[in-house]
C-alpha cells in the first residue's frame, strides 16, 4: 500500500480489498466453471491479497494458516463465487416458468436437461447437503430461503 492506504485500519483494508480488488477480480464469475485448479489459483489470490495488506513478503515463510489468523478472516473466495451464482443465475432460472425451465429440467422431446454447467452450479449450491434437483429449485421458490441457502 502506498501512502493513501498506510494510515487505514485493518477492517478498512479488508472492506476495500473486498469492494473493489474482488469485484475486479471475479467479474462475471457466476458463469465460471471452477476446475480443482482454477480453485487454486483464486485461493492463492486471495492469500496474495491478505499477505500485501499485512506487508509479508513469500520469503517470511510465515504460513497461510498465520496469514488468516493475523488479518482475522478465512479463507472466502471459493464462497464469494457459489453466492454469486446462486443469486445471479440459478434462482432465477429455478423461479423461472416456460420454455427455459422446462430445457433445463430436461421435460422437453430430444432435449438432455441438466447440462455439465447446471450440474456444476447444482453440485456447488448443495455443497456436501444430500439435495435434489427437485429441492433446490423448491428452496429457489421463496427468494429468502435462497438467499440463506
Amino acid at each position: 500500500g502506498g501512502r493513501l492506504t498506510s494510515k487505514l485500519g485493518l477492517e478498512m483494508k479488508k472492506k476495500l480489498v473486498k469492494c473493489y480488488v474482488w469485484s475486479v477480480a471475479l467479474y462475471g464469475a457466476e458463469t465460471w466453471t471452477l476446475r480443482k485448479k482454477e480453485q487454486k489459483y483464486l485461493e492463492s489470490f486471495e492469500m496474495w491479497c491478505w499477505r500485501r495488506i499485512e506487508k509479508i513478503r513469500w520469503t517470511d515463510r510465515v504460513t497461510n494458516e498465520e496469514v488468516l489468523r493475523r488479518v482475522n478472516e478465512q479463507r472466502n473466495i471459493l464462497q464469494a463465487i457459489t453466492r454469486r451464482k446462486a443469486n445471479n443465475w440459478l434462482g432465477h432460472i429455478m423461479r423461472r416458468n416456460g420454455l427455459l425451465s422446462d430445457i433445463t429440467e430436461g421435460q422437453v422431446e430430444g432435449k438432455r436437461g441438466l447440462g455439465r454447467r447446471l450440474i456444476q452450479l447444482t453440485d456447488d449450491l448443495k455443497q456436501g447437503k444430500k439435495m435434489t434437483f427437485q429441492e433446490l429449485k423448491r428452496e429457489a421458490e421463496n427468494r429468502d430461503n435462497w438467499r440463506a441457502l
